[in-house]
């Protein structure tokens, strides 16, 4: 398989058929022997994500008709093309070459002379073209047109570089198990693997890399000594804090990152995690298994708790709660692709009802801590203030620091905040 063929049928997958970028990618990647290609296939499908609705634009300026739709093929292949043509430095002609033969080679030897010209056209044009279409935020800033009106009116002041935020490549964070290694020895390892890396100014166990290598060359990292972790996602065990003889309760835990580093970080807890998704179970367990921690897992339904709760009150509850995870799109450019306005009013719910489910399992006096991967008022700050006022035993405990910005309840990290994915905390104690 060609790096070409591989974005090609990753982009027909994640538009097409509805599936995850992270479940369509990898499976096409093993099938592509060589590490440059397969750095290639994973730009492209990236890329193409990442600009779709910029490039959708562009070549709605280009085809005077649009294709069929059993020739969606053949415009994903353009949109492709259109991606190395303005972000890759590959040469013009070999961008027109490859992928007029890549269509031919589909058995669509008729639309070669379309993709010759509409491509051909682009590297005339492009300057032109592309300034046309960028009248348009939604086109500019290659964001859903909904999102960018939402994000518009949350963030009136922030919303253009939450959004630039959201197309750029993320930077690759570690968590380093503070328990076994300091941050400033983990430096000094990377560095004598050549790997540059600095700490990270927010996150006490952070360190973030100068540019993004494959797991296998981190020393320690088979060891599990350090974690490839989001420095936002890495607040979450420093903020809970549970101490020595405490129960705590790691709701929808999976993939179980925040598991592991609550497992590092607090010595002679009882940990439970628990997921509704037994399959993303095993992958906690993986990632337990890797740092060598043992943890009870627990399949089950946040929002019914009589089902697996064992009638022992949890002295700190991690609600990592089901979002839209408009926070992570930097990461995961095919959201801008599956998520709907409509899917908000039912994540929010959603929410609501596992806030409420899980409140009386809180001990008098322990702390629930509320985190979402959203950027949105509804799912975070709104959210909390609508449960506070439900629950006359809820009080806030605000939290102080440097990082994010203060909101009505809790605090939020805009995508891009130090480098930092997209995230939400918000820290409630029981009276």
């Amino acid at each position: 398989m060609t790096p070409r063929v591989a974005a090609l049928d990753c982009l027909l997958a994640v538009a097409e058929r509805g599936e995850s970028l992270s479940r369509a990618l990898p499976p096409l990647l093993a099938r592509i022997p060589d590490a440059r290609d397969r750095g290639l296939a994973q730009e492209l499908s990236y890329g193409g994500l990442r600009w779709y609705h910029r490039l959708d634009a562009l070549l709605a300026t280009l085809i005077e008709r649009p294709l069929k739709p059993r020739d969606r093929d053949v415009t994903h292949a353009l949109r492709l093309a259109a991606y190395e043509l303005l972000y890759l430095d590959t040469p013009d002609y070999a961008v027109v070459n490859e992928y007029v033969e890549l269509v031919k080679r589909r058995g669509k030897r008729w639309v070669g002379g379309l993709v010759n010209a509409v491509l051909r056209r682009l590297m005339r044009e492009r300057e032109t073209l592309a300034a046309a279409i960028d009248q348009d935020p939604a086109n500019r800033l290659s964001h859903p047109r909904w999102l960018v009106e939402r994000l518009r009116t949350a963030h009136p002041a922030d919303w253009e570089a939450l959004l630039a935020a959201g197309n750029a490549r993320p930077p690759m964070t570690l968590r380093v198990d503070l328990a076994r290694l300091t941050r400033a020895a983990c430096l000094e390892r990377l560095a004598g693997a050549g790997i540059a890396a600095e700490p990270h100014p927010a996150v006490a166990s952070a360190v973030t890399l100068a540019t993004p290598v494959d797991v296998g060359v981190l020393p320690g990292f088979a060891e599990g000594e350090c974690s490839v972790q989001d420095a936002a996602a890495q607040l979450a065990a420093q903020l809970l804090v549970p101490q020595p003889g405490e129960r705590v309760l790691d709701a929808c835990a999976a993939p179980g990152g925040k598991t592991a580093h609550l497992a590092e970080a607090a010595t002679g807890i009882t940990l439970h995690a628990m997921d509704i998704d037994a399959e993303r179970l095993a992958r906690v367990q993986q990632n337990l298994d890797r740092i060598g921690a043992t943890t009870t897992l627990i399949a089950g339904d946040a929002a019914d708790p009589a089902a697996w709760w064992d009638r022992k009150a949890y002295d700190r509850i991690l609600l990592d709660a089901p979002c839209s995870a408009t926070g992570v799109i930097r990461r995961h450019p095919d959201i801008k692709l599956h998520r709907r306005p409509a899917d908000i009013p039912e994540l929010v719910r959603r929410q609501a009802t596992i806030l409420d489910a899980l409140w009386p399992l809180l001990a008098p006096g322990g702390m629930l801590l509320y985190a979402t991967c959203s950027v949105l008022p509804e799912e975070n700050s709104q959210q909390l203030e609508e449960f506070l006022a439900r629950h006359a035993d809820a009080r806030e405990l605000p939290i102080q620091a440097a990082w994010g910005r203060a909101v009505t309840v809790g605090r939020q990290i805009l995508t891009g905040d130090a480098g930092m994915d997209g995230f939400y905390y918000a820290a409630l104690t029981k009276t």
